[in-house]
């Protein structure tokens, strides 16, 4: 599990690199669910997180996979018709926004993959 202060870097990065390419993203939004809209990312962020930070690569179709059978398989609204996640077409976008924060906090000493107690 990730804290909430160190999911908090993440969650700043991810609406602004990717939150603000979002075709589906309400007036209002993010955070969407306040605004009606159920969000990929905002249901499974601690998850698409840990998926990417299990694969290093320069090809997109490791992260596609590895997003697919780690985030997707249990998500509860995936076998519904109003699947919320935008990630089809936003996954690059994700995948960088994260490796982002990671890279800076590599420069900054600051730990990128932790394992701490529940939110």
């Amino acid at each position: 599990m990730i804290a909430a202060l160190d999911l908090q870097e993440y969650v700043d990065e991810i609406r602004q690199e990717v939150c603000s390419r979002c075709i589906e993203r309400p007036p209002g939004g993010p955070p969407c669910a306040p605004v009606g809209k159920r969000c990929g990312f905002e249901l499974n962020l601690e998850g698409l997180i840990e998926a990417v930070h299990g694969v290093h690569s320069n090809a997109l179709d490791p992260y596609i996979d590895v997003f697919h059978d780690h985030v997707c398989a249990h998500c509860a609204v995936r076998t519904t018709k109003q699947c919320p996640c935008p990630l089809e077409y936003l996954l690059l976008l994700a995948v960088e926004a994260i490796e982002a924060v990671d890279d800076r906090r590599r420069t900054s000493g600051a730990p990128s993959q932790l394992s701490t107690p529940a939110l």
